[in-house]
């Protein structure tokens, strides 16, 4: 393809990215967004102090209600053949205007995301390097490294990202796994229990913080659609990656949690309550080797950085699709014509996200400020997409019928189950904002203007476009071909029942 044939708005399949991911691959790089390693060594601890010896149910129940999800999305990924995820089923279900502020909310949402988890991966290595006897290293200045290599893989293929994320997430599950099996083998402290199993100690004043964090474990599986065009028959591939990546971050994460209580007994409530970070690297050193102690913290490192690549590279297309349809520069919609990757909008993230870490490390003296209202502020916004993406997949079906080979379960029930469970789940983000960000109770409420803004910004377009360029009004959500004028299903006849 040359250049001049990759010119946004000439060819629509100039703007369509290209690759053959598999659903390994997929199901890695969404575990690569929550970062095992830093969930297992960090927030598993601080919900078990939060709901205590019962935490590993707040996963358990996290995954019932993300299966419940996945039912309606890879329903409409078996049916609406257009890039875009989230950006194009709010489009078909909600309407166009809102499907552009949901596209632009859900861009800052990840881009903060992926400013608070380069600020934590900067400061990971340079702890790790201390530890191993280097000298001490500002995070900023391992942040930067870390940008240099995040750039350099955002420019090629998704492929060679996929392959990064492999490898490490590869490591990160082998250690974990080791962990639990040392633990569970041995008996943790007091023999195994049925204990952190009980419901009837799972609901107390701590309950809804510990599924908050159980909840933004799950948020980056959007990934599974968002690379429709880069996997290998999406029709199965997406459907398959997406409950595999459900059902693995769930189990993982709930088994890890129980291991991590049976290593302290009756006392890991309390010990989660008096040191939380040091919890996980304890119980390593007791049951397994006090020599994976560094290691631990070296994959935390990579860990940190492996989930902003996977950060980065929803962002860009995000970037790329908005930029294909108008809603942004249409120069973000390039591809490159030998890698097949959006290259110009992932230098764009880059180029941003640089500018925002910068301001960061200049105005904000506390990294952990910067970690945390980012990557919270972000998780908010991921999940009110996500439970706007149950109304849409009912609304869509609700409106152009039942097609002949689903059921009212697949595009009625499940969605409207999964938005009310997903609505509860924000409203309680939203009332404990400051569990997100820090700070106390309703201090950085203001922050929710950064996605208010964005979200009005979307309409806004949306909106101009109507008004004064309806052509390309109708083809927002990716919509391509005759696609522009119809609601558009899979390779089956809608049928109404």
């Amino acid at each position: 393809m040359t250049e001049a044939s990759n010119t946004p708005g000439r060819d629509p399949s100039a703007t369509r990215l290209s690759g053959n991911l598999g659903a390994t691959s997929l199901v890695l790089s969404v575990l690569a967004f929550s970062a095992p390693i830093v969930t297992v060594s960090g927030y598993i601890a601080f919900a078990i102090g939060f709901v205590g010896e019962a935490a590993p149910l707040a996963w358990v129940i996290a995954t019932a209600g993300l299966a419940i999800f996945a039912v309606g999305y890879t329903t409409m990924t078996r049916h609406i053949r257009r890039p875009g995820a989230f950006y194009a089923y709010i489009t078909l279900g909600l309407g166009k205007t809102p499907g552009v502020g949901g596209a632009y909310l859900a861009t800052v949402s990840y881009m903060l995301i992926t400013v608070g988890i380069y600020t934590f991966s900067g400061t990971m290595i340079s702890a790790a390097v201390e530890a191993l006897g280097g000298p001490s290293i500002p995070w900023w200045a391992c942040t930067a490294a870390g940008w240099v290599l995040i750039t350099v893989l955002g420019h090629f293929q998704i492929e060679l990202s996929a392959k990064v994320l492999g490898a490490v997430m590869v490591l990160e599950i082998i250690l974990v796994a080791i962990f639990n099996v040392f633990v569970l083998a041995k008996g943790g402290d007091s023999g195994l229990s049925a204990a952190p199993l009980d419901p009837t100690k799972f609901f107390n004043s701590g309950t809804g913080l510990a599924l908050l964090f159980a909840f933004g474990n799950f948020i980056g599986f959007e990934a599974t659609a968002l690379y429709r065009d880069e996997v290998r028959d999406p029709r199965k591939t997406i459907p398959r990656a997406t409950y595999l990546a459900v059902f693995l971050i769930g189990g993982f994460y709930a088994l890890s949690a129980y291991s991590l209580i049976i290593a302290y007994g009756p006392s890991a409530t309390d010990r989660a309550l008096d040191d939380p970070t040091t919890m996980f690297d304890n119980a390593m050193a007791t049951y397994v080797s006090s020599s994976l102690a560094t290691i631990t913290l070296v994959l935390v490192a990579t860990s940190g950085l492996a989930s902003v690549l996977s950060t980065h590279n929803v962002v860009a297309r995000y970037l790329q699709n908005l930029g294909a349809d108008h809603a942004l520069p249409t120069y973000l919609a390039g591809v490159h014509p030998t890698h097949k990757s959006p290259y110009r909008a992932s230098f764009a993230n880059s180029t941003v996200i640089a500018v925002l870490l910068i301001l960061g490390a200049l105005l904000i003296s506390d990294e952990t400020m910067i970690i945390g209202t980012g990557s919270g502020l972000g998780t908010a916004g991921v999940l009110t997409l996500m439970a706007l993406v149950s109304v849409a997949v009912f609304r869509y079906f609700a409106r152009t019928g039942r097609p002949a080979t689903e059921t009212a379960w697949r595009v009625t029930i499940a969605p409207l189950i999964a938005a009310v469970i997903l609505g509860i789940v924000v409203v309680f983000a939203l009332v404990r904002f400051d569990l997100l960000v820090g700070g106390a109770p309703g201090e950085k409420l203001w922050l929710l203007l950064v996605p208010i803004a964005f979200i009005v910004a979307g309409c806004g377009v949306a909106q101009y476009m109507k008004r004064n360029r309806p052509d390309l009004y109708a083809r927002l959500g990716r919509a391509e071909g005759d696609d522009a004028n119809t609601d558009p299903t899979s390779e089956t006849p809608i049928q109404t029942r």
